[in-house]
């Protein structure tokens, strides 16, 4: 009865304990907002000029239980058929099998692992990075650039950009492109506004 009685203490005050700590550890949730986001890349044509494009269609969630995304966790997938570098040509080619394969590779994602600050707002973001059927760890730069309220929607909204540099060879993109031709590395730039949920 004596071990009954302690074991019910125990839980009673675990459960005091947890309903007290919630609030220092409530995790929320954002969602980017479309409207006011941007994947874009970059890369070096002949070595002596850059050509740049852009993503249309992607989504992504972040949950972060402190205020400046020092604990964040990024999912974001996009649609690869959605590429865009004004060229139309261009872009059908980079759909088809010489670089992204499209049909078969319809879905790029990042999920990040980890996160370590490195300044102030400034943080490497590391995680894993699905391309053309091709998974591999990445380390990208992140900018917390603040949180508002919205004036117009009244929703809290933060704002992210995130910078870095994959090799286009680390996910079979474009083989028979090699340098100088066409850069191996590829710069990439979102910048986002997230809503908080």
């Amino acid at each position: 009865m004596n071990k009954l009685r302690i074991s019910i203490q125990t839980f009673s005050l675990l459960a005091v304990l947890t309903l007290m700590s919630a609030p220092l550890f409530a995790q929320s949730t954002w969602k980017v907002d479309p409207a006011h986001a941007k994947v874009t890349f970059s890369t070096v044509h002949n070595t002596i000029s850059d050509v740049a494009g852009l993503f249309n269609s992607f989504e992504s969630n972040v949950t972060a239980s402190k205020a400046d995304f020092s604990d964040a966790v990024f999912d974001l997938t996009v649609n690869v058929e959605s590429i865009d570098t004004a060229i139309k040509m261009r872009d059908d080619h980079l759909r088809n099998a010489d670089f992204f394969e499209v049909e078969k590779f319809p879905k790029m994602t990042f999920k990040s692992t980890a996160i370590k600050k490195t300044g102030t707002d400034k943080y490497q973001l590391t995680g894993l990075l699905t391309l053309h059927g091709v998974s591999k760890s990445v380390t990208l730069e992140l900018w917390y650039r603040g949180t508002v309220v919205n004036p117009q929607s009244k929703a809290t909204t933060a704002g992210i950009q995130v910078t870095g540099v994959i090799k286009r060879s680390d996910f079979n993109v474009g083989p028979g492109f090699a340098p100088p031709m066409l850069s191996d590395e590829v710069w990439i730039k979102a910048d986002c506004e997230l809503v908080k949920k």
